[in-house]
This record gives C-alpha cells, sequence and structure tokens, in this order.
C-alpha cells in the first residue's frame, strides 16, 4: 500500500467506504465518541500499516476521504469515547470494529478474550482484537442488472431451504459448487425447483454471520444463520472464490430460470449478544442508539429475542441501516423479497406493537421495497409478541396457526373441523378485519423450524441430545404422529402408512387457500432423527440425501401432480376474501352422505371427516376435496353435480381403484381429489 495519500474531511453520506473519483470516503455514525479513526491494513489483513482520524460533523457522523485508495483495501473502525456502562457507553479504542455498512468483509472471526471490554471483569482492555477480528474491505459492485421474474401471489410457490444443506449432498453438482451460492443455481437444482413447480426460494440467512462462543465450545456450529455479524455482506462460506459478485449471479441465473430469490433476515438483533457480550461492531460505535435497554437503566438490555440483545428499529440511525441495507440488498444484489424473522420487534415502540410504526410508514413509502415481497414472522417472546393478523397490508404472515391445525386434525385430534375449515379458505378470521385476503396468509406444514415432515410421522418426542442441552432445547408440542413405533421403522405397515400421512399434509396444503410454503426435503422424505431444533447441527442430519432418481420419489411425483392440478383453478388466486354475495365462487360442505353440513355436524367433536366442494361458475369447474383423518373407512356418497360427472385426480391411496364415483370406501389417514367439468384453465 501506497503510503502517499491526501487526505480531506470527506463526505457524511453515504455511510460506509464509498468510491470517490480515485479515492475512499469513509463515514461512520458514532454521536457519543470523542475521537473515531479508520486503520488501514495490508493485504493479509495481519498488519495494521495506517491509523487516521475522521473528522467529526453535524449529526454525529465522522468522515474522512483517503485518496488514492483501491478497491480490495482492508480497513476498520477504532473509537475513542467513555467507557460507562452503567451509562451505555462502550467505547475502547483497542478494539477493532466492522463498518456496520461494509458490504465485503475478509479473514476469520476467532473468539477469543480479546474481544471483551472488560477482561478481567470490572478492568477495561486493553488487549487489540484486530488479529481475530475479520477486516472491512473496500468494495463496489454495479447495480443488479438482470430481469426479475415479478411472479404474483397468486401464482406464488415458496421453498424454504439453507444454502448450504440444499446441495452439499447432491452427487450431480459439481464437488466445488456444493454447499455454496452457485450450488443453488445450477441447472440440476433449478430442474428439480421447476419438476416441484416452485416459483421462490427463501434462503435462511445469507447476511454474514457468526457461531456464538457456547456452541463453539462444544464442538459446534450456528448452522441456520441467525447471529448477524453484518446486514450488507453475503456470508462467506457459501462463496467458491471468495467474490461476493457470486451472490448476484447466484440470482441471475434463478431469474433467467423464473425463480424468485427471498432472504430470511435477521433485523432484530446481532451476534453482539448480552450487555456483556463482545465489542465487534455496533456496541462500540453507539451502544445506546443501536440496542434496546431499560428506561432508566441503560446498562440492561431488553432481550425480547432470546438471544442478548434486541435492535432499537426506533433510533432514527438504526432504522436508516435496516432500510438502507434492503435496498442495497435489492438494488444491487436483486432480490425480489425477504422474510423477517421474529417481526413484531420491528414494530414494536416503548409502548408496544404499533402497525404505525415507522419502520412500516417507512416500507410502505419507500419506491423500492413497497414493490417486493414482504413476509413477517408475526411473533417474538417481548411483550404482546404474538401479533398473527396485525401487520398492515402488503404484507404477508407466516400462518403458525394454519401449520398447528392441520397437523393436530392429520394426528387424530377431535373437535377441529371448524378450525380446520377456517384455515383452509385463507384464515379470514385473520386477515380480513384489515381489508387484507387469502394471499396474505403464507401457509406451511414444516419450515426449518421443529420436526421435517417426515419426522412430524415418525416421531411423537423431540430427540435433540446431539445439540448439547440434555433434550432441553426445542418445543414439546409437536403435534405430530409417529404412526405406531417411534423413530425409524422398516415394517411395510408403518412406512405406508407415514408415506400416506405425508401426502395427506402435502395435499391439504397446497389446495389451501393462501400462498404454500415447502421446507427443503418435504418432497424426498428428509429426516432430522427427531432433531427438532437442528440449528447447530452443520452436518448430514441437515444436508438433504439426494439420489440420482430424486425425480421419481413418490413425494416429488405427488407435489408436482398437486401444484399441476392447483394452476388451473382460479379459486385459489383470490386477492380479497369472497362472502355469499359473490355468486361467481362458492363453496360447499358436505356430509359423508354428500348432504350439506348442518351446525350439529360442525359440532360434533367426534368427526374426523370433511368433504367440501369449490366451484367457479364462469369457468364452469368445481374441485371436491374429501380428508379422513380417522383410523376408519368411511363410506362416502359424493354429492350431486349438476353438469358431468365426478372424476378422481389425486389420491394419497397407492394404487387405488375407484370402481363407483358416486359412493365408495374412503380409507383411513386418506385424502381424495376430484374434479368436474374444467373448461379452461385460470391464468389469472
Amino acid at each position: 500500500m501506497s503510503l502517499s495519500i491526501e487526505l480531506s474531511q470527506g463526505e457524511i453520506s453515504p455511510l460506509g467506504a464509498s468510491i470517490k473519483d480515485n479515492g475512499v470516503n469513509f463515514a461512520v455514525y458514532a454521536p457519543s465518541a470523542k475521537q473515531l479513526y479508520v486503520c488501514l491494513f495490508d493485504a493479509s489483513g495481519h498488519t495494521e500499516v495506517l491509523k487516521l482520524a475522521m473528522n467529526n460533523n453535524e449529526g454525529g457522523v465522522w468522515s474522512l476521504c483517503i485518496s488514492p485508495l483501491p478497491v480490495g483495501t482492508l480497513y476498520g473502525y477504532r473509537a475513542e469515547g467513555d467507557y460507562q456502562p452503567k451509562k451505555g457507553l462502550h467505547f475502547n479504542s483497542q478494539k477493532l470494529l466492522i463498518d456496520p455498512y461494509a458490504k465485503d468483509l475478509f479473514g476469520e472471526f476467532t473468539w477469543s478474550e480479546r474481544h471483551y471490554s472488560q477482561m478481567p471483569i470490572g478492568t477495561l482492555s486493553a488487549v487489540n482484537n484486530a488479529i481475530d477480528m475479520p477486516k472491512s474491505k473496500v468494495t463496489q459492485l454495479r447495480p443488479y442488472q438482470g430481469v426479475k421474474p415479478n411472479h404474483s401471489w397468486g401464482k406464488t410457490v415458496i421453498y424454504e431451504c439453507h444454502v448450504k444443506g440444499a446441495t452439499a449432498r447432491h452427487p450431480s453438482i459439481p464437488e466445488h459448487l456444493r454447499g455454496k451460492y452457485l450450488g443453488l443455481s445450477h441447472a440440476v437444482f433449478i430442474e428439480h425447483l421447476r419438476d416441484l413447480g416452485i416459483t421462490t426460494l427463501e434462503l435462511l440467512p445469507v447476511h454474514s454471520f457468526i457461531s456464538e462462543q457456547f456452541l463453539t465450545g462444544k464442538g459446534l456450529q450456528n448452522y441456520w444463520g441467525y447471529n448477524s455479524l453484518n446486514f450488507f455482506t453475503p456470508h462467506k462460506d457459501y462463496l467458491v472464490d471468495d467474490e461476493i459478485a457470486e451472490f448476484q449471479q447466484m440470482v441471475t441465473e434463478l431469474h433467467n430460470a423464473g425463480i424468485e430469490v427471498i432472504l430470511d433476515v435477521v433485523y432484530n438483533h446481532t451476534a453482539e449478544a448480552g450487555i456483556d457480550g463482545p465489542l465487534l461492531s455496533w456496541r462500540g460505535l453507539n451502544n445506546s442508539g443501536y440496542y434496546r435497554s431499560v428506561e432508566g437503566d441503560p446498562k440492561v438490555y431488553i432481550n425480547d429475542t432470546g438471544c442478548g440483545n434486541t435492535l432499537n428499529i426506533d433510533d432514527p440511525y438504526s432504522l436508516k441501516m435496516v432500510l438502507d441495507s434492503l435496498r442495497y440488498w435489492v438494488e444491487v444484489m436483486g432480490v425480489d423479497g425477504f422474510r423477517f424473522d421474529l417481526a413484531s420487534i420491528l414494530a414494536r415502540t416503548a409502548h408496544g406493537f404499533s402497525q404505525q410504526h415507522a419502520f412500516l410508514q417507512a416500507i410502505n413509502q419507500d419506491p423500492v421495497l413497497s414493490r417486493v415481497k414482504l413476509i413477517a414472522e408475526p411473533w417474538d417472546i417481548g411483550p404482546g409478541g404474538y401479533q398473527l393478523g396485525a401487520f398492515p397490508a402488503p404484507w404477508r404472515e407466516w400462518n403458525d396457526k394454519y401449520r398447528d391445525v392441520v397437523r393436530r386434525f392429520w394426528c387424530g385430534e377431535q373437535n377441529m373441523l371448524p378450525k380446520l375449515a377456517k384455515r383452509l379458505h385463507g384464515s379470514c378470521d385473520l386477515f380480513d378485519h384489515n381489508l387484507r385476503g387469502p394471499l396474505n396468509s403464507i401457509n406451511f406444514i414444516t419450515s426449518h423450524d421443529g420436526f421435517t415432515l417426515a419426522d412430524s410421522v415418525s416421531y411423537e418426542e423431540k430427540h435433540n441430545e446431539a445439540n448439547g442441552e440434555q433434550n432441553r432445547d426445542g418445543h414439546s408440542a409437536n403435534y405430530s404422529f409417529n404412526c405406531g413405533i417411534e423413530g425409524f421403522s422398516n415394517d411395510p405397515e408403518i412406512t405406508t402408512l407415514r408415506l400416506q400421512q405425508q401426502k395427506n399434509m402435502l395435499l391439504t396444503l397446497l389446495l389451501s387457500k393462501g400462498v404454500p410454503m415447502l421446507a427443503a426435503g418435504s418432497e424426498m422424505g428428509h429426516s432430522q432423527g427427531g432433531n427438532n431444533n437442528a440449528y447447530c447441527q452443520n452436518n448430514r442430519m441437515s444436508w438433504l440425501a439426494w439420489k440420482d432418481s430424486q425425480r421419481s420419489h413418490p413425494l416429488t411425483r405427488f407435489i408436482d401432480d398437486v401444484l399441476r392440478l392447483r394452476k388451473k383453478h382460479c379459486v385459489f388466486k383470490h386477492r380479497v376474501f369472497l362472502h355469499d354475495t359473490d355468486k361467481r365462487f362458492a363453496v360447499q360442505w358436505f356430509t359423508e352422505l354428500g348432504m350439506p353440513m348442518q351446525e350439529s355436524d360442525w359440532h360434533d367433536g367426534s368427526k374426523q371427516f370433511l368433504m367440501y366442494s369449490l366451484h367457479d361458475v364462469q369457468l364452469k369447474s368445481a374441485l371436491l376435496i374429501i380428508l379422513n383423518a380417522s383410523d376408519v373407512t368411511v363410506v362416502c356418497t359424493l354429492p350431486e353435480i349438476t353438469e358431468g360427472n365426478w372424476q378422481l385426480n389425486i389420491t394419497s391411496i397407492e394404487e387405488s381403484v375407484l370402481k363407483d364415483t358416486k359412493q365408495f370406501e374412503v380409507a383411513a389417514h386418506s385424502s381424495w381429489v376430484f374434479s368436474a367439468n374444467l373448461e379452461g384453465e385460470c391464468h389469472g
């Protein structure tokens, strides 16, 4: 690095490191600091070659322009100021800090005592942590140039997957691409998604993250990625050649195949953990701004995440950072939307959750972000944290009530029919009140968190011993049915029933009103051995076990068949709830005798059989769906139809033969779909 450089005041916007002529402008927000320094490192990242004082500006932004300075320069910040944790001040110039706006990082993070400000406790640490810290890296990517698919919500089918776990064991993908971003955009994986009928990939966190120290001490890793180190940099373990442009390439190749990319983002907490955690970035620059603390007691963090800290989205610069990050991933990296982890936190003020929170309003008026797909996980562990149905348009929400009701029904619970009917038809009780419709519900049976689909029919108790917490972690309410034996079985009757039950839940999901989401591996019977909290299992427990004949897997074929049927029917594409005044579409509910259900039928808690029809008068089409969750065969009479006959389309029963389309035996634990008189395919 040349030491012949010129320094100037610099500009306060944009924050971070930005190319300016032949130099670099650095800007960082640290309103309570007494002095900020930008520290430059050699190409190895090991030697700090320059420490340059930055200039203070109005509003608490520090800046410095250095010329000439090339792209690829490694740097970090040091902040001088008071170290008074009781007042929320955590300045320590011995700690190298990652730029909150860094677009690239260089080097590995290593846990050590050097990252802590008090070592030993009560004594300000004078140990430099630079050797164990990744360095921020000056970079410049062009804005995204590809053409985005822009699938309507009515056509959207989401596939939630982990970047590494999806392809790490795929035998047909080149070894150097397995478990990488470019593995997801390999032609073989794209072909698999298209075979299934997937329109949209939802990726578990790809922001740069680290493993918690308590995990590394046990020889484990944070696999899922909900422990962010930076909100702008792609996680580099998923790169082939350490070039962040590979992420753009992945998005482009998926878009060219008509597949959208949604990111699971974690703007609710950071890897700096609790108040006694390490100084890595935000805490060392503006602790009281970036993190929520108890009113009147800044040394005590509010912990609505269970991870030690909670991002303070009420602070203008914290809010700005989140919005800038979101826009960067859309405009530069090319993504199509976001799923917000613990989204209730992002709309919580000091007085609780608010639909008028500045974050929600900012998103709604933003010309970029208001046009992308927005999905909330509408809960957290804080006060009033459960907010399913409370987010405003255009937000969609993960619907855990859908998940639980459908699983409880197929487990054989009684008194489920009224609840099931609501969930099958878009959860009107949750979304209609604030002018939203069925497509605001993200319906799912399983996700990354909890049992896999295969495990939900193989285990009734969690088996999380491998996590090192004596099986205390993870939920105990699994709503699962092991079909007669806990765990693996090669008994033909049990394996047949397990396959049938998986098909039952998949059929229910894919033919419900709402946006369906499949968890990766549901199409191949992926098992985690009963572990329902595999967040720290970066191994074969979590990685999908591919086979050369994957296309012929009965669940893969089944999903494809059901989604093909779904796409033909406009009844699944309604943007608003249709009530009795809309005559084009009609829903009718029947008893097993083919007669309309009466109020007494709905309140008969012993009933575990549901038959209903969905009609489209304009297309002269109808679907008849039959669900039998009981453990007995039900003799069923199909309802009369005005034109034509019912034709069997799909059933969860293998090698079923239907001799009579008016009356037949509905086997225990089975589902059936009939159709009639489809004159045209829905293109809405």
